[in-house]
């Protein structure tokens, strides 16, 4: 039931704070921390959650004087009110207890390119970095471009940069897309309208990849070492072998004259190798997902259109059209991300994700 999960969210937080208050705990700063970021995600929907009882609570007083003639028109007042607060504070604490997208916390990189259109399209994949830099900048975030490839009269055909922030993630996102913009442009004399892309590539910021091994997993074996290294190498069972079983990755090392050398140096080489595929498996996984998230740049794969001419910006994923396309190409973006957040709430909470 909603409540009783509601409740142990509640008796959850409340352990945090005595966990926060204990002195033993103010001796380990990464414990400090640690319990810090659970309570501030904790903290949203249990105060939803009191406030949702005390609307309650309200609710039953009201409904209790209805009964009484002399209180009956202000009992009716506060229980008309109190009944619409105990629905809305329902509706935001099932959309607060939606899963949480675990990369909504991280940093980003974006990755804008010019699509078709030229030097126009060049142009534009500039205007648009200067709209995230600047969207950025007024969330006090940081901006930092990574590498810029540029044209000789001001466009961008490529930029990536990093935004470091608190949820840059979670409102750049939906950014992710074919961007279509419809205008004149400058070097256009006879004023003819042009419709150009960009395409642009919200990836969450990789984390380092800290691989560790379960010694469930790794199979040792033991051998005779060969080569140079004279009689005793040859004679003992020295050299190790490590196996690790999920990947079927082989190490082997009998270089040193001790099997316990040996098997250190061996398990170093294995935590390397498993590393490095790690690694490589997290980029390819980017890469996949940043092409079917930009697609191939054509003009019909579009998610939000900037015409210009018309002083518009309609976001097509949600039929959002705002007139105010100065404003948002200067980085006022919140009206726009926020529908799309709402919309994906919804959308959500349509398949049942928030749960009982």
């Amino acid at each position: 039931m909603l409540e009783e999960k509601l409740r142990a969210l509640e008796n959850q937080y409340a352990e945090l704070e005595a966990r926060l208050a204990a002195p033993e705990t103010y001796a380990d700063p990464a414990r400090v921390a640690q319990l810090n970021r659970e309570q501030r995600e904790l903290e949203p929907v249990v105060t939803a959650y009191r406030a949702y009882e005390r609307r309650k609570r309200d609710l039953a007083d009201a409904e209790a004087l209805l009964s009484d003639p002399d209180m009956k028109e202000l009992a009716q007042e506060e229980y008309t009110e109190a009944k619409a607060d105990v629905a809305c504070l329902e509706e935001e604490i099932r959309v607060l207890l939606l899963p949480r997208d675990p990369n909504d916390g991280k940093n980003v990189i974006v990755e804008i390119r010019a699509g078709v259109g030229g030097e126009e399209a060049a142009l534009f994949a500039n205007s648009l970095y200067r709209m995230y830099a600047m969207y950025a900048e007024a969330r006090r975030w940081n901006v930092e471009v990574t590498s810029l490839s540029d044209t000789e009269l001001g466009g961008i055909k490529e930029i990536c940069f990093t935004i470091d922030g608190e949820g840059a993630y979670s409102r750049l996102k939906f950014e992710s897309g074919v961007h279509r913009v419809q205008r004149v442009p400058e070097t256009e004399s006879g004023g003819r309208i042009h419709t150009s892309t960009v395409t642009v590539a919200v990836l969450p910021e990789v984390d380092e990849v800290d691989f560790a091994l379960n010694p469930a997993d790794i199979e040792m074996q033991v051998f005779r070492a060969s080569g140079a290294g004279g009689q005793h190498v040859n004679k003992t069972s020295s050299a190790v072998r490590l196996i690790h079983r999920p990947t079927g990755t082989v190490v082997e090392c009998q270089q040193e004259r001790s099997q316990f050398q040996n098997r250190d140096k061996a398990m170093q080489l294995l935590r390397s190798r498993l590393y490095e595929e790690k690694v490589r498996e997290q980029e390819e996984a980017l890469t996949a997902e940043r092409r079917s998230q930009v697609g191939t740049g054509m003009r019909n794969e579009r998610i939000r259109t900037y015409n210009f001419p018309q002083g518009r910006v309609t976001d097509h994923r949600i039929g959002l059209t705002l007139y105010k396309i100065d404003a948002i190409m200067n980085g006022d973006l919140d009206e726009v991300i926020d529908a799309l957040v709402t919309a994906d709430q919804a959308e959500r909470m349509k398949r049942g994700e928030g749960g009982e």
